[in-house]
C-alpha cells in the first residue's frame, strides 16, 4: 500500500578526483541565482556533462540541496511525488507525514495534485533559508499531469526556492514565458561542449595523456567537444603505442565514433568483464548480488558461479568504466545512461543470429525479475517482467500475491502496460481484463470498465475453477462499487453479496471493500444497524492488511451512522479521524467528512465552524468525477444564507445546484434541493409554490411546514403523527426529532399547550446529549415561546438556559406580557461547562494547560512524550467540546468555564 523510497536515488554524486573545472559555467549558474530566477535548465544530448556540472556547482555552492535521480519507473504522479518529498525531507524541509499518507493510500479517485504541491510549497515558504531542488534525468518523465504539476509549482515558487533541471530534451514546460519573464537561466549542448583549453586540460591532466596540440585539437573537433566522446576516447588511447594513428582514423559524427570508441574499449577488456558489462546493461541500478543473480550464479547457473558481483563493480567504478554511485556506502551503482544503452544494443545483436541476442537479454530480464520479486520490489520485478515479454510473470506480479500492484502506486505503469497488449493475450487471460477494469476504476476512467467485465465474465462462463470464481467475485466487487457512486443501493447489495459469494476468504483486499459498499447499500436504504455492523468489519480487516483507502471509507460511514443516530459528540471525533487518515492535502473523499462536520458545527450554533468546513467541503468535492458531492455541498450552504437572512444568494445558489444536478442525473439529490427551497419560498411567503415544491417531491416534513404556514393544522397532524410512528419503528433518531418538533409547533397552533408542553419535554430531553441549539432555534419565536414555558416550569434548567440564550443571541427572542424575569440575562458558565461540554479526560485537562503556556503542537508531544499526530488528535477534540475553532478561542473558552 506504499511507495517504497529508494535513498541511492536522493545521493547527490560525488565529484571525482582530476575534474576539469568549467569556470565559465559555474559563473552563469550562479547569475541566474544572483538574479532570483526561478529555475535552471540544462538541456543536452547525452554524455555531455551535465551531471558532472551540476555537481561542480553544487560543490561550489553553499545553498542546501535536494537531489532526485529519475528512472523511467517514476513516470508515475503518485511516485513522482513521493520521491520529490523524500528529497525535500533529506535538506530538512517539514512536509509532514500527512503528504506521504495521502500518497501511499490507494484510492478509485483522481489525485489532488495541485493541492500536494500547495502543501509542499507552502512547508518550504516557512523554511526561510535558501534551498535548491534538483531533478536529474527528466527526459525520462513524458507524463503530461506531472508537467503540469511542476509548471504550478514553478508559478507558485516561494521566492526562496530554486529548481534545476537537467533533461536530456526540452522538458514540456513553459519555457517561452519563463523567458520572456527572465525566470529561467538555460545551459545548452553547444555550451557544454569543451573548449579546446578543456578538452586540454582533460586529455593531458585528467587522463595522463601526452598528446600534441594538433591531435588535442583533431579530438576536439571530432568529438564536438563531447565529454563522452573525449573520455572514451582517453580510455582507447590508454596504453597504445601510436596516438596519431588511432586519431587520424576517426571520421563521422559523435554517434558512430562512440560505438566506435566503446568496441575500442571494450575489446581491451577481459573476456569476463565484457560478458559481466553486457549481461548487466539491462539493469538500472545494480548491487552486487543482483548482479550475481542475473548473469547466472543465483538462478543455478554455475558456470559463472566464480564471479564476484561486488568485486567486479568496484574494479569498474575505479577503472572510469562509466560507473556511477547511488550511495555512500558503495553497494548501489549505475551505468552512464548512454554507456548502458550502447552495451544494451551490442547484446540483443549478440549471438548467430538477430534474435538469439533478444532471447538472452529476455532471459536476463526474468532473472531480474525473480530477483527484485525476492527482495519484495514488486514494482521493478514487474517492469523487467514487461522487458521480458513474460506475460505469465507480469500477469501473477500484477495480482501482487493477495496485494494486486495497483493498491501499490503503480496504476500508471499497469494501464500502459495492459493497454499495449495485444487482444488475443487478453483473451486468453481473463484475469487481465478483471485488473484493467479494477485499474481504471481507481484513477475515475469509467467509462469502458463494463466492456472489460463483460468480456472476462464471457470468457469465464462454465469454467469449473477455484481461481476463476474468485474473479467473477471481483468482477461483482467492481460492479458494486461502480454503483455506489450512482447510490444506487438494491444494485450495489446485488452485487455485493455475489461477490462475497464467490470471493475466496484469502482475498482480503477485495473482499474488505466488498463488505463496505455492503454497507453503503444498507446506509442509503436507512438500516443503520446492519451499515454500522458491515462498516465494523471493514474497518477491521482493513486496518489489519493496510487498505488506507477502506479504512478511510469505512470510518467515514461510521461516522454518518454516528451523526443520523444523534451521537453528534461521537461522530464528530469520528470526522475528526477521517480527517487525520485522509492526510494534509486530503483525498477528496474527506470532502464528506468536512461536510458532516459541517452539519453538525450547524447544529451547535457555531456558524463560523459550519461555514469553513463547508467551503473546505466544496474545494474537495470539485476533485470529485461523476459524484453529485458539489450539489450536497451546496446545497448545505443555501441553508446557511437561508438562516443569516441572504434569501436572494440562497435562492440563486439553490437554482444552479437544481440545474446542475438536472444536467448531470443527480435525482439523488433533488429531494434536498426541493427542502431548502419549500424554506426559501416560505421566507418569501410564497404558499403556492412552497406547496407544489413539496407534494412534487413527496417530503412529507415540508409539507406539514406548508399546512403549518396556511394554518391548516388538521393537515399537518394528518401527516405528522403516522410519521413519527413510522420514525419510532425505524429507529431513526434525528428524523424522530424534527417530527416531534413540528408536532409540539402544530399542538401549540392548535391551542393544545398541554400536549405541546409535553412533547417538547421529550424533544429537550432528547436532544440534551448530542447538544443540539439550530433544531429549536431555526422554529423561530412559537418555539421560543414553547422553551420559555419549559423554563417557566424547570427553572435553572442549563439546557433550556442554553438554548433560550441562544435565541437571544440570534436577535429572534421577543420578551412576553409581563416582562423577561423568567428568561435568563445570560447563562451560568457552570451550567455551561455541564452542558456544552463532554467531560474533558485528565490527558486533555493536561494538554489545555500546555496550550494556555502557549506551548507548540511539536513541544507538547515531546513534553508528554506522545507522537505529534496524537496531540493534534486531543486539539481537535476539546476545540469539539468547547466549542472552540483555534487555539486563542479554546483558551478563553475554558477560562470563562473556570476550567484554567
Amino acid at each position: 500500500m506504499s511507495t517504497p523510497i529508494l535513498s541511492t536515488k536522493l545521493y547527490i554524486p560525488t565529484l571525482r578526483s582530476r575534474v576539469v573545472p568549467r569556470s565559465r559555467l559555474i559563473e552563469r549558474l550562479r547569475e541566474g541565482l544572483h538574479l532570483q530566477r526561478r529555475l535552471t535548465l540544462i538541456s543536452a544530448a547525452a554524455g555531455c556533462g551535465k551531471t558532472t556540472l551540476l555537481s561542480q556547482w553544487i560543490e561550489d555552492c553553499s545553498l542546501p540541496v535536494a537531489w532526485l535521480s529519475l528512472e523511467e519507473s517514476d513516470d508515475e504522479p503518485v511516485r513522482f511525488l513521493a520521491y520529490v518529498t523524500a528529497a525535500l525531507q533529506t535538506i530538512g524541509v517539514d512536509i509532514g507525514e500527512g503528504v506521504m499518507n495521502k500518497l501511499q493510500a490507494s484510492s478509485p479517485l483522481p489525485l489532488p495534485i495541485n493541492s500536494i504541491v500547495t502543501a509542499i510549497l507552502n512547508s518550504i515558504a516557512a523554511k526561510p533559508a535558501p534551498i535548491m531542488l534538483v531533478l536529474d534525468d527528466y527526459h525520462v518523465i513524458r507524463s503530461k499531469l506531472i508537467n503540469d504539476t511542476l509548471a504550478y509549482l514553478i508559478e507558485h515558487m516561494p521566492p526562496q526556492m530554486h529548481l534545476v533541471i537537467a533533461s536530456r530534451d526540452n522538458p514540456d514546460l513553459p519555457l517561452a514565458r519563463l523567458r520572456a519573464r527572465n525566470q529561467v537561466t538555460e545551459v545548452r549542448t553547444t555550451d557544454l561542449r569543451f573548449t579546446y583549453a578543456e578538452a586540454s586540460e582533460f586529455i593531458r591532466q585528467a587522463n595522463g595523456l601526452d598528446l600534441s596540440e594538433e591531435e588535442v585539437s583533431i579530438l576536439e573537433s571530432r568529438t564536438e567537444g563531447w565529454a563522452v566522446g573525449l573520455q572514451l576516447a582517453a580510455l582507447a588511447l590508454q596504453g597504445r603505442q601510436h596516438a596519431a594513428d588511432f586519431i587520424s582514423s576517426f571520421d563521422g559524427n559523435h554517434h558512430y565514433v562512440l560505438d566506435y570508441l566503446v568496441e575500442e574499449v571494450l575489446q581491451q577488456q577481459p573476456e569476463n568483464i565484457q560478458e559481466f558489462l553486457l549481461g548487466t546493461s539491462i539493469l538500472d541500478r545494480m548491487c552486487g548480488s543482483l548482479c550475481e543473480y542475473v548473469l547466472g550464479e543465483g538462478a543455478g547457473d554455475s558456470s559463472t558461479s566464480a564471479i564476484s558481483g561486488q568485486e567486479i563493480l568496484e574494479h569498474l567504478e575505479q577503472s572510469n568504466l562509466f560507473m556511477v554511485p547511488l550511495d555512500k556506502e558503495g553497494n548501489w551503482f549505475r551505468y552512464h545512461h548512454l554507456f548502458s544503452d550502447v552495451l544494451r544494443q551490442r547484446l540483443f545483436r549478440k549471438g548467430r543470429s538477430a534474435n538469439s541476442g533478444k532471447r538472452e537479454a529476455y532471459e536476463l530480464h526474468r532473472r531480474a525479475s525473480a530477483w527484485f520479486e525476492r527482495h519484495d520490489e514488486h514494482q521493478e520485478a514487474f517492469q523487467h517482467a514487461i522487458a521480458a515479454q513474460d506475460v505469465d510473470r507480469a500477469t501473477r506480479l500484477i495480482e501482487g500475491g493477495g496485494m494486486p500492484l495497483i493498491f501499490r502506486g503503480a496504476v500508471a505503469p499497469v494501464l500502459q502496460w495492459l493497454g499495449s497488449l495485444p487482444k488475443e493475450e487478453l483473451e486468453t487471460r481473463p484475469a487481465l481484463y478483471v485488473m484493467h477494469a479494477s485499474a481504471l476504476l481507481m484513477v475515475g476512467q469509467m467509462t469502458d470498465i463494463e466492456h472489460k467485465l463483460l468480456a472476462a465474465e464471457t470468457k469465464l462462463q462454465g469454467v469449473q475453477d477455484p481461481n476463476a470464481r474468485d474473479l467473477l467475485g471481483h468482477i461483482f466487487s467492481i460492479r458494486a462499487t461502480l454503483a455506489v457512486s450512482k447510490h444506487q443501493p438494491d444494485i450495489i447489495m446485488e452485487e455485493s453479496r455475489r461477490a462475497l459469494e464467490h470471493l475466496s476468504p484469502d482475498n482480503l483486499p477485495v473482499r474488505t471493500a466488498t463488505v463496505w459498499t455492503l454497507g453503503y447499500a444498507y446506509q442509503l436504504k436507512g438500516e443503520r444497524a446492519a451499515a454500522s455492523k458491515a462498516y465494523h468489519e471493514a474497518l477491521a480487516v482493513s486496518q489489519q492488511i493496510g487498505h488506507i483507502m477502506i479504512t478511510i471509507m469505512a470510518t467515514l460511514g461510521l461516522g454518518i451512522v454516528q451523526e443520523r443516530n444523534n451521537q453528534l459528540h461521537m461522530a464528530s471525533a469520528t470526522y475528526r479521524r477521517v480527517l487525520d487518515l485522509a492526510g494534509d492535502p486530503p483525498v477528496p473523499a474527506a470532502c464528506e467528512a468536512h461536510l458532516g462536520l459541517a452539519r453538525i458545527c450547524y447544529e451547535w450554533n457555531d456558524l463560523k465552524g459550519a461555514e469553513l468546513h463547508g467551503q473546505k467541503a466544496l474545494q474537495l468535492a470539485g476533485q470529485f468525477d461523476q459524484t453529485d458531492r458539489v450539489v450536497a455541498c451546496e446545497v448545505f450552504l443555501a441553508k446557511l444564507e437561508l438562516i443569516r437572512g441572504a434569501l436572494g444568494e440562497a435562492v440563486a445558489r439553490l437554482a444552479q445546484a437544481e440545474y446542475f444536478a438536472r444536467q448531470h442525473n443527480y435525482v439523488n439529490q433533488l429531494s434536498s434541493i426541493a427542502e431548502a427551497q419549500v424554506i426559501a419560498m416560505l421566507q418569501q411567503g410564497d404558499l403556492c409554490v412552497a406547496t407544489q415544491l413539496a407534494n412534487q417531491h413527496k417530503l412529507p416534513l415540508s409539507q406539514a411546514r406548508v399546512f403549518l404556514a396556511q394554518g391548516d393544522t388538521t393537515g399537518a397532524l394528518a401527516i405528522l403523527e403516522p410519521l413519527r410512528v413510522h420514525m419510532e419503528e425505524k429507529e431513526w433518531a434525528d428524523e424522530r426529532l424534527k417530527v416531534m418538533v413540528m408536532l409540539a409547533l402544530t399542538f401549540q397552533a392548535r391551542g393544545e399547550e398541554l400536549r405541546a408542553s409535553r412533547l417538547i419535554a421529550e424533544v429537550v430531553a432528547m436532544g440534551e446529549p448530542s447538544g443540539v441549539i439550530r433544531l429549536f432555534i431555526d422554529e423561530g419565536q412559537p418555539m421560543q415561546a414553547l422553551l420559555r414555558a419549559a423554563y417557566a416550569s424547570k427553572p435553572n434548567h442549563s439546557y433550556l438556559d442554553l438554548l433560550l440564550h441562544a435565541f437571544k443571541t440570534e436577535g429572534r427572542g421577543q420578551q412576553l406580557e409581563g416582562g423577561s424575569s423568567s428568561l435568563p440575562t445570560s447563562p451560568n458558565s457552570i451550567q455551561q461547562a455541564a452542558y456544552l461540554i463532554e467531560s474533558l479526560t485528565r490527558r486533555e485537562l493536561e494538554i489545555l494547560h500546555l496550550i494556555s503556556q502557549g506551548l507548540s503542537n511539536r513541544q507538547i508531544s515531546e513534553k508528554l512524550y506522545v507522537a505529534l499526530s496524537t496531540v493534534k488528535g486531543h486539539n481537535r477534540i476539546i476545540y469539539d467540546k468547547l466549542q472552540a475553532t483555534r487555539r486563542t478561542e479554546a483558551v478563553m473558552r475554558a477560562r470563562e468555564l473556570g476550567l484554567l
